[in-house]
Order: C-alpha cells, then sequence, then structure tokens
C-alpha cells in the first residue's frame, strides 16, 4: 500500500511541473504562475500542492533544474548519435534547435531566470549551464586530445553561442532560422578551428 501511495504522490508531482510549463509562454513568466491555477490544471485541489511543494518557489527551481536536464539529456543522445550521422556541430545544433521548438517553455524560463531578479533564480540556472558547460568539455577533451583548460574555454565560448543563438531562433520564422543556423554552425567551427591550434595536449617528447 505504501508502494502505491508513492506512486500516487510522484505522479501527482509530476502533473503539477507538467501543468507548470504548459502555463509558461512568452507573455506568461514564471512570476505569473499561480498555485491555484497551476493546481486546477494537474488535477488537485489548491490545498494539496504543499504536499508536494514548500511553495512556488520550490516548484520553479524545480522547473530549472527539470529543464536543464531535459536538454543535458537531449545533448548526451545527440553525442552518442554522432558516430553514425556525421558532424559532431550539425548534430548537436540541430538537437539543440529540436529541443527549443518542441520544449520552448523550457527554453525561455531558463534565458529569463538566467538574468531575472531573484538570486536563487539566477543561481540555478548557472548552475544547470556550469553542468551543460562541463559534460561538453569533458566530450571535447577526450575526442579532441585537448587540455582540459581549453577544452572548458571552448565548451564556454560554444555554449554561450548556443544560447544566445537559441534566445533569437525563438521569435522567427523558418527562413530566419535556417540562416541563423547556418551562421552559428561556421561561429562554431571557427571556435573548434581556433581550439584545435592552440589547445592540443603536447605530444610527448621521445627519449
Amino acid at each position: 500500500m505504501a508502494g502505491v501511495r508513492a506512486k500516487q504522490k510522484e505522479r501527482t508531482r509530476l502533473a503539477l511541473i507538467e501543468a507548470a510549463f504548459n502555463q509558461l509562454s512568452a507573455e506568461h513568466s514564471l512570476s505569473n504562475l499561480s498555485l491555484r491555477e497551476v493546481s486546477r490544471e494537474a488535477g488537485i485541489a489548491p490545498t494539496s500542492f504543499y504536499r508536494h511543494f514548500k511553495d512556488m518557489n520550490e516548484l520553479g527551481l524545480t522547473l530549472v533544474d527539470e529543464a536543464g536536464l531535459t536538454l543535458r539529456q537531449l545533448m548526451r543522445q545527440a553525442r552518442r548519435r554522432i558516430k553514425s550521422e556525421g558532424s559532431v556541430i550539425n548534430t548537436s545544433i540541430f538537437t539543440f534547435m529540436e529541443f527549443i521548438e518542441n520544449s520552448s517553455n523550457q527554453f525561455r524560463l531558463l534565458l529569463r531566470e538566467r538574468s531575472g531578479t531573484s538570486i536563487a533564480f539566477r543561481s540555478a540556472v548557472a548552475r544547470e549551464i556550469k553542468h551543460f558547460i562541463l559534460e561538453l568539455a569533458h566530450y571535447l577533451e577526450s575526442e579532441t586530445n585537448c587540455e582540459v583548460d581549453h577544452a572548458y574555454i571552448q565548451a564556454e565560448a560554444m555554449v554561450t553561442l548556443v544560447f544566445n543563438a537559441g534566445a533569437e531562433a525563438l521569435d522567427i520564422d523558418k527562413k530566419q532560422k535556417d540562416e541563423l543556423v547556418e551562421r552559428l554552425i561556421w561561429q562554431l567551427r571557427y571556435v573548434a578551428k581556433g581550439a584545435a591550434i592552440y589547445g592540443k595536449k603536447a605530444t610527448p617528447k621521445s627519449s
């Protein structure tokens, strides 16, 4: 019986998270979310909300974590597909743009709270982006024989370019988005080329 209750509680918690994401939009930010509206969409009484989250701030921090995790999982899948699909940059960018198209509310949340008024939310987004950079840096180090510091610098530059392009991609038409993607691919190639020149690990001298 306890196991059934635990599963039901987790389902309700996930329903609240989904309901909150559904209510986010270009016009509706995290600060506009109403506990009553989120609870209604999740199919529970407002008083039951507190069985799952202390308050709306805790729900908001959970949304940031979920959005960051979803994006990182997609990029991990993209890196696993690279061996069969070719270009690291192309595969990663196309995957990222799919995320923006299919999960625009989640990406808008990360963008808004990255520079929002709440220190807690800014810190949460910064933490998610740091995870994103570290995972990419580890991949670059292992796949390109790049020094650790240079791998991190390259990853940080790439993530900055990608996030900025993602923000622009939210509100443009397909033709403009295609042009943006093409420009972004070239920008990342330039970064990768520079890293290839300056960031290689030194080859041990033969005795």
